[in-house]
């Protein structure tokens, strides 16, 4: 993660400005000792990058807003450490300008483009988790009819597919780094043609924290039109059993079964693993059922209303737990002399979400951008919005 170590922090007076990047306000921690969160805008993105004060004084990006690509972040890092007159002693923060071929594509996404108006004009297919493109690149090529959705959350995979995107002229792909167990959410229901899962991590300590379950199997199956396949390969027997037990939980279910099947094209550690002469498993489930748009009513609006300390402090002293998840106060931060933010962790048990929420004059709103539009989170928010103002 890119970071830099000062040799002291200098705050600076906000909001300001260095170069193209804007420093809003200030967030200290409760104990400001501890270290602050700087409110930054660049690019059009807004964020968090992060003081830490303590065997080393570090600057770095906050993990619940991070942007994408990581040149944003690297020159927000640099534009504070050399406009606050903070020394810097060592980093892993390179000054290298912005990669020509991320400033000429439009093809990575925000999770609010696809929750505002996720495109309906075409097939779609999803790969979740693309780790190295191939297969992404090679079915975008192959079917240039078709809008591919590529999920993926590790930055450097990103912004190689990203490139090769625009190496290979390709315009019908998107690149989103998010979570797929929470995306399904927002696809309209019928319009998923195939969603591929090729690889994903075993997880053989923490099934809980596998791609596939029946919740996503759920989703899937609302998602995929009349015909759709949700495909499962991996090299993993684990993965492939538990796959076989999740894909028969349906009451109507049709899925097949293939062993060391070849495809088209594959990746670097599917070659790996058939020079080792491991078995490679495909377990494809294949929808029957036509699905009714789920119900997404409401809005993250806070009431009118003053808000107190004494309402943020009761808040933050218990963990709200209800049948469709809770809500978990992590950290309280002053703003100036009058003003707090809170980073709760909302949602679902199996897909929480951390966000923020600035309270400046009484009033709330969620900072920098709203939570993802879930069902589970539109829950938390009336819940929250009536623990405030109660």
């Amino acid at each position: 993660m890119p970071h830099l170590n000062l040799e002291s922090f200098q705050p600076l007076s906000f909001p300001a400005r260095c170069g193209e990047v804007e420093f809003l306000f200030q967030a200290d921690y409760k104990n400001p000792d501890e270290g602050a969160l700087i409110a930054t805008r660049y690019k059009g993105r807004e964020f968090f990058i992060v003081y830490k004060n303590g065997t080393k004084k570090l600057l770095k990006s906050d993990k619940v807003t991070r942007p994408s690509p990581n040149f944003i972040l690297k020159h927000a890092l640099l534009a504070y450490a050399e406009c606050s007159g903070s020394p810097i002693l060592d980093s892993n923060v390179d000054n290298a300008p912005e990669n020509t071929h991320l400033k000429t594509h439009d093809a990575l996404k925000s999770i609010s483009y696809f929750a505002e108006n996720f495109p309906r004009d075409r097939e779609v297919r999803i790969e979740v988790g693309f780790g190295s493109a191939r297969h992404l690149l090679h079915q975008a090529s192959a079917n240039p009819d078709v809008l591919f959705i590529g999920l993926e959350i590790h930055k450097p995979s990103i912004e190689q597919a990203l490139k090769q995107i625009v190496i290979q002229n390709l315009t019908n792909i998107m690149i989103l780094d998010y979570d797929a167990r929470l995306f399904l959410e927002f696809v309209p229901s019928n319009i998923v043609g195939k969603i591929y899962v090729h690889f994903p991590v075993p997880w053989d300590k923490k099934p809980h924290r596998r791609v596939i379950s029946e919740a996503f199997l759920k989703e899937s199956e609302r998602a995929l039109r009349v015909g759709g396949t949700l495909e499962l390969r991996t090299d993993s027997e684990n993965y492939y059993r538990f796959a076989l037990e999740t894909f028969s939980s349906p009451a109507i279910s049709r899925f097949d079964v293939r062993k060391n099947q070849e495809i088209a094209i594959v990746s670097k550690y599917e070659d790996r693993w058939k020079k080792q002469e491991k078995n490679i498993y495909d377990v494809t489930f294949t929808c029957e059922v036509e699905s009714s748009e789920p119900d997404m009513s409401g809005n993250f609006t806070f009431s009118e209303g003053t808000i107190g300390r004494d309402a943020i402090d009761r808040l933050s002293k218990e963990t709200y737990k209800r049948d469709w998840g809770f809500i978990h106060v992590e950290r309280i931060f002053t703003v100036g002399e009058a003003d707090s933010m809170i980073r709760l962790a909302m949602g679902s048990f199996d897909r929480p979400e951390s966000t923020y929420v600035l309270i400046k004059e009484g009033s709330a709103r969620y900072y920098p951008a709203l939570p993802v539009r879930s069902s589970a989170n539109l829950k938390a928010h009336i819940l929250l919005d009536e623990l405030l103002h109660g």
